[in-house]
């Protein structure tokens, strides 16, 4: 049977810049799933709190008129690659369909270096404040050897090459950019509606005070949320650190989860083709309202 730590020492045996894919699998889909999940929701929560983000999403209407078809194609695509690596037809894909739908809109390099830090350092303080375990320094680099190399065939450039580069650009771009936008707000709406329609209707309120609870006041600025009391945080934030505690107990996982299997991935019962995953939006309509500018030049890895 393995044991509790055994995983982490396999990881420690592997060279975190050669097998990153592997280090970064074993951590995603064996020590850390459901904390993965919450913390790349989180992740991807932040990135709305920047303007130039959070007014595209609404005008694409993405987020808040199909916002869990939005959530279901963004998880699928993200962990096809976990699942299958960078190399591989289905990896190339989900690759080439994060690309495609990327060039329909004028998005500038900067937000999207941005979005790509925020897959790299929220999971690390999720998991510091919430994790049966912290990320060891192995972990970390292969984190940033992870997203280095989806960054590059995502065509992003200036891309940070160490955790703390990671870290310092993301602190630097929020500090920067974070601000109060309407359409912003409504994605966010959008978004925390989604979540409590994941449980029962009478859960609703408690689910959206508990989301509401693990903000930080950076967020909840720019959204312009009432901050939560001193007692709804403790008992969120308890609560998660108890699960933590139970989880360390508990025999270590035997098989892997992947993002596909999670219960809030609602629109695929009969399976998923990831060529169709995502949308095919058309400039000038809907969905795409702002035509992409990027050069030849400049056009992602696929």
């Amino acid at each position: 049977m393995v044991q509790r730590y055994e995983r982490l020492k396999e990881i420690q045996r592997l060279d975190p810049e050669r097998d990153f894919l592997k280090i970064y699998r074993l951590t995603v889909t064996y020590e850390f799933p459901w904390d993965i999940t919450r913390a790349l929701e989180l992740a991807l929560y932040r990135t709305y709190a920047v303007p130039s983000i959070g007014r595209l999403l609404d005008e694409t209407a993405e987020l808040t008129g199909r916002s869990q078809k939005r959530y279901d194609d963004t998880a699928l695509l993200l962990d096809t690659v976990v699942e299958h690596g960078f190399d591989t037809e289905e990896g190339r894909t989900a690759v080439r369909r994060i690309n495609q739908m990327h060039r329909s809109y004028d998005i500038s390099n900067d937000d999207m270096r941005y979005v790509l830090c925020t897959f790299v350092v929220t999971p690390k303080r999720w998991l510091d404040e919430f994790g049966w375990r912290r990320l060891s320094d192995h972990e970390l680099r292969a984190f940033a050897a992870y997203y280095r190399t989806l960054g590059a065939r995502m065509g992003i450039k200036g891309l940070p090459q160490s955790y703390e580069d990671f870290e310092r650009t993301l602190d630097t771009y929020e500090h920067e950019h974070f601000g109060w936008d309407d359409g912003a707000r409504r994605v966010s709406d959008a978004t925390l509606a989604l979540m409590t329609s994941w449980y029962p209707a009478p859960l609703a309120p408690v689910v959206r005070g508990a989301s509401l609870a693990l903000l930080d006041d950076s967020l909840l600025r720019a959204f312009r949320y009432e901050r939560p009391g001193p007692v709804a945080r403790g008992l969120t934030r308890g609560a998660l650190r108890l699960r933590a505690r139970a989880v360390r107990l508990m025999p270590p996982r035997r098989k892997p989860h992947y993002a596909r299997q999670n219960p809030e991935i609602k629109g695929y019962p009969d399976g998923y083709e990831v060529a169709a995953l995502g949308t095919f939006p058309t400039p000038g309509v809907r969905g795409c309202p702002v035509p992409g500018h990027r050069r030849a030049s400049e056009a992602p890895v696929e």
